[in-house]
């Protein structure tokens, strides 16, 4: 089995349970690679590495059977921009805070070494947005599993942006900005914008009104197959485009359209983690005191 693990950075609380998982993979006899920074603090530390590191993408083992993440949700969306169309499954280990894509906790790294070793697991296909743009931004990594966002730069204006689908107009939204997100994402900025709650295995995406002026604006789910394309106007020229965690400035001039991206984000899920469970768990779902 050969593994690569990936961090932003590790704090001084959480080495040990690195370092728990480490043991673990050494034990199985896996083939492990770390994230050069990550072998940085650990070494920092006083901890003793001697496993090969890797620094870009590049430098991955081509046969990786899984990817690893240590930290929060965002430190495993950074994995889309590592496996790109490879075809690696990603595992996130939650060393942050909510989790909703990192299943496993930091206490539970035996265990769920364990259960790769086994088989106990599912790979699960998430959707992803594309982006298309004129001229090109993120340097061809142009594609997100959480969401694409619009955003105004101004914080003293809104913005126009009118919105197409198929070619045809939806609306002309006169808002801070605006939210595409896939199934994945509708748990992550479009949720706190007031949008659905869309199961990973469904064939869509949501369009998400941020701070609409119009109150009967509201989020709309349209099939992923469609292909959506946006204009923008303000009061200035500049605003701000995002994939995930990644932004861009444009300016209007910059033509914008949105499809499913040809490949898919591969989730590792252990077989005691579902959905369903950690939408009931990470949202307090039935914890009442009247039950």
């Amino acid at each position: 089995m050969r593994i690569a693990i990936y961090g932003r950075s590790i704090v001084d609380e959480q080495q040990d349970h690195l370092l728990k998982l480490l043991e673990a993979f050494s034990k199985a006899k896996a083939e492990v690679m770390i994230y050069e920074p990550i072998a940085a603090c650990l070494k920092a530390a006083g901890r003793e590495v001697a496993f090969p590191l890797f620094s870009t993408e590049k430098e991955l083992d081509p046969g990786l059977d899984f990817f690893v993440t240590i930290g929060g949700d965002g430190t495993l969306l950074d994995a889309v921009s590592w496996v790109r169309d490879r075809g690696i499954p990603v595992l996130g280990i939650n060393f942050g805070r909510l989790g909703f894509l990192t299943s496993v906790a930091p206490s539970k790294v035996k265990e769920a070494v364990d259960q790769l070793l086994r088989g106990n697991y599912t790979i699960e296909k998430r959707s992803m947005v594309r982006l298309t743009t004129s001229p090109k931004l993120f340097d061809g990594e142009n594609y997100a599993l959480n969401e694409f966002a619009i955003h105004k730069k101004d914080i003293a204006s809104m913005i126009k942006i009118k919105a197409f689908i198929n070619g045809e107009l939806l609306n002309s939204y006169y808002a801070d900005g605006l939210v595409v997100a896939t199934p994945t994402g509708s748990t992550g900025y479009s949720i706190s914008c007031g949008g659905p709650i869309i199961l990973p295995e469904s064939p869509a995406f949501v369009i998400t009104p941020v701070a609409p002026h119009n109150l009967n604006v509201r989020p709309v789910v349209v099939p992923d197959n469609s292909v959506l394309s946006f204009e923008v106007e303000g009061m200035g020229n500049q605003f701000l485009a995002s994939l995930d965690s990644r932004t861009a400035n444009i300016d209007n001039q910059v033509k914008i359209e949105i499809n499913r991206n040809p490949f898919d984000f591969l989730l590792v899920r252990l077989n005691d983690s579902t959905h369903l469970r950690t939408l009931r768990s990470k949202l307090l779902w039935g914890i009442d005191k009247r039950n």
